[in-house]
């Protein structure tokens, strides 16, 4: 592929990065992957892009999706990093929110704040809840904070003064007055990221997109060196973790967008997947190397959360980030996570990861613990000589070395060790999947599957069986599917302003006015990245509650020509559908107006004469392989992905290969090649 304007998508995962390529010109996909290369990720995104066979110097359009932001988070890998506040609030960071997830832990600790407390400064400044200054920034208060910070080496500084999303005048002030002082230091103001309330919730997220912003722009600058290196041409973009991208420029400034960066892509394809076939209720399940990822998609909307906490488990609150994030349920269990005993002897997996280096036993790259991975070889899901279309053949000796010590502390076979990890791992997932569907009131029978990474067609038979999904979705080239959902994102801006206020106390012209600002503030960030206010698009929404509450309903709000009686009703329905009762007379309160604006760029058309597959021709011969998915030899059928064509059916056990990916079809299972591609596997009738 070196001709044609190609529009590439590279995703950097835990253990792979893949490349998806897509020719304009001929319609052409072309897919790659490259190990994950921890010591400096970009230059794993030129081995894709070598692997893939392209000429950089074709690529129109690049868009990346990369774990560095994350990374750097949870391994606490950031730059050293100051908080300046509003005198009073030094503590706010550290103290938190009183209520916890875990009430009954006498041995509970709040999470550890990133920036230390000789590092949070105080100063003189008060601005009510509606913007009216009280007290003027007082700037000789900074010259302390420029001489700590200073002798401290501190490389980012995060302002976030109290109701500064009201009146950010002083936060700006603030950031030019120690911009001059503390050159190559790194600023932010909690006001350039949210515009939202809640004082301890725009601090973390000021504070953590300062501890990341120098590893970031450090990383692209660096991946901008390689590019120019190859001679790649073209707009670059990144991958925002609600579902849209920016120019690397833009997130440089604000990285913390990017926290969700290469899952939020695949559910925006899964959300396209169901589209296509009919289907607006979808489960999106992307198992990587590392984590599995699950996300429900409702009506063809993909559900965006403005509650993100890192690092939240059952007995932690983690730490919040304001941000749109899509909402993502995720568990360390992924192809590398690693099998292990417990204090008390009983066997988990992950979240701990075999990774990229050394990665699982069989690659033979000096790993030595059981993995998942490991576990499907031994059990024949895998084939050693086609993993990767036979670019990196499996050591299944390795495998059984790794998973002997297991099997004889459990006494029983290899075979049955292996088993025993896969459905441990199968019932891990089980309980994400119901975290988001029945757990939050949905009925699983009422969506599709779709299955995605590298390891999720493996597990998508069992797994939607239990469930008793409608139908499983395995799109084509699903080890590299996050990679192919950034191919169909468009540059997205969410804003939020907050204005609490009776909805009986404001005007239907209020209303419109305030979306009107909001507008005009996203069509100017829009023109900074180089596009026209002709081809954005808007969306609007408003938090309702009602009077007393503390959490709120997001109504979407039609653009001109609505009515408050409509606004009120709609928040009824919407408070009813989500926790069954709606009280009409109540008085209702406006907090938050949201807009979301998106560019309206083309997007590429995947269809099945992209795929190159003949529609007439008759699939291979199945060669025959047995699976020990419950200890017990199952003889299973086994075909070639690229020679099945639409309209091709096929009873389980059977298994489907093709070079990113494994599809496993359970006895019971019937397999069906759709128009588009998919593999579609519904119950045997």
């Amino acid at each position: 592929m070196g001709k044609g304007k190609l529009r590439v998508a590279v995703d950097i995962g835990g253990t792979f990065t893949d490349l998806v390529v897509f020719d304009e010109a001929t319609g052409q996909i072309v897919e790659a992957k490259a190990s994950t290369t921890p010591v400096d990720f970009s230059r794993g995104v030129i081995d894709a892009i070598v692997a893939g066979g392209i000429a950089p110097a074709a690529i129109a359009t690049l868009v990346h999706g990369t774990t560095v932001v994350i990374n750097a988070i949870t391994q606490r890998r950031g730059v050293t990093t100051a908080l300046v506040t509003t005198e009073g609030f030094r503590d706010a960071l550290a103290i938190g929110r009183g209520n916890r997830p875990d009430m009954y832990n006498l041995k509970f600790h709040k999470p550890e704040p990133f920036v230390p407390r000789r590092l949070r400064f105080e100063v003189r400044e008060r601005v009510a809840a509606d913007g009216a200054v009280r007290t003027p920034l007082h700037m000789a208060d900074l010259e302390t904070v420029v001489q700590v910070c200073r002798d401290a080496g501190v490389e980012a500084v995060a302002i976030c003064f109290l109701h500064a999303y009201a009146y950010p005048a002083h936060e700006e002030a603030a950031a030019d007055y120690l911009r001059e002082h503390l050159p190559g230091v790194a600023f932010t103001t909690s006001s350039s990221i949210s515009r939202e309330w809640r004082e301890y919730e725009r601090s973390s997220t000021a504070v953590l997109n300062a501890y990341v912003q120098p590893i970031l722009d450090r990383y692209l600058g660096n991946l901008e060196e390689r590019l120019h290196g190859q001679q790649a041409g073209g707009h670059r973009f990144a991958m925002l973790s609600n579902g849209g991208t920016a120019t690397f420029d833009s997130a440089r400034k604000q990285p913390i967008q990017l926290v969700e960066s290469g899952p939020a892509a695949g559910i925006i394809g899964a959300a396209l997947v169901g589209e296509r076939i009919g289907e607006p209720n979808v489960i999106s399940l992307d198992i990587g190397g590392t984590t599995a990822k699950c996300s429900l998609i409702e009506g063809g909307e993909v559900k965006i959360s403005a509650d993100y906490r890192l690092e939240r488990t059952i007995v932690s609150p983690g730490y919040p980030v304001q941000v749109p994030v899509v909402d993502i349920v995720e568990i360390g269990a992924g192809g590398g996570s690693i099998a292990w005993f417990d204090e008390g002897g009983a066997l988990k997996v992950g979240p701990v990861s075999a990774g990229a280096e050394p990665g699982p036993a069989c690659y033979g790259r000096g790993g030595t613990a059981p993995t998942v991975t490991d576990a499907m070889l031994i059990a024949g899901v895998l084939d050693p000589t086609t993993f990767l279309g036979g670019q990196l053949p499996l050591d299944i000796h390795l495998a059984r070395v790794a998973y002997r010590p297991l099997a004889e502390r459990l006494n029983v076979s290899i075979e049955e060790a292996a088993a025993g990890v896969i459905r441990l791992v199968n019932e891990m997932t089980i309980d994400a999947l119901k975290l988001i569907s029945v757990r939050r009131g949905y009925d699983p029978r009422d969506f599709a599957l779709v299955a995605f990474g590298g390891g999720g067609p493996m597990h998508a038979a069992v797994l939607g069986a239990e469930l008793g999904v409608k139908r499983i979705i395995i799109p084509p080239f699903p080890g590299t599917f996050s990679a192919w959902g950034m191919l169909v994102t468009r540059p997205r801006i969410d804003l939020t302003r907050t204005y609490v206020v009776r909805l009986d106390r404001i005007g239907s012209s209020d209303i419109d006015d305030a979306f009107i600002d909001l507008e005009k503030t996203a069509i100017r960030q829009f023109l900074a990245q180089g596009f026209g206010p002709a081809a954005v698009v808007h969306r609007r929404s408003i938090d309702l509650r009602y009077h007393g509450q503390e959490h709120t309903v997001r109504v979407p709000v039609e653009s001109g020509g609505f009515e408050l009686n409509q606004i009120e009703d709609a928040f009824h329905d919407h408070h009813r559908r989500r926790y069954t009762f709606a009280l009409a007379g109540t008085t209702v309160e406006i907090v938050n107006f949201r807009l979301t604006s998106m560019v309206d760029l083309p997007r590429p058309e995947f269809g099945r004469a992209n795929l190159g597959v003949d529609s007439n021709s008759r699939p291979r011969s199945a060669t025959r392989r047995s699976v020990h998915l419950d200890g017990v030899p199952m003889e299973s059928s086994v075909y070639s992905r690229e020679s099945l064509p639409s309209g091709f059916t096929a009873e389980g056990p059977l298994i489907v290969e093709e070079p990113s990916a494994t599809t496993l079809v359970c006895h019971g299972q019937r397999l069906r090649v759709d128009e588009f591609g998919n593999l579609v596997i519904i119950a045997d009738e």
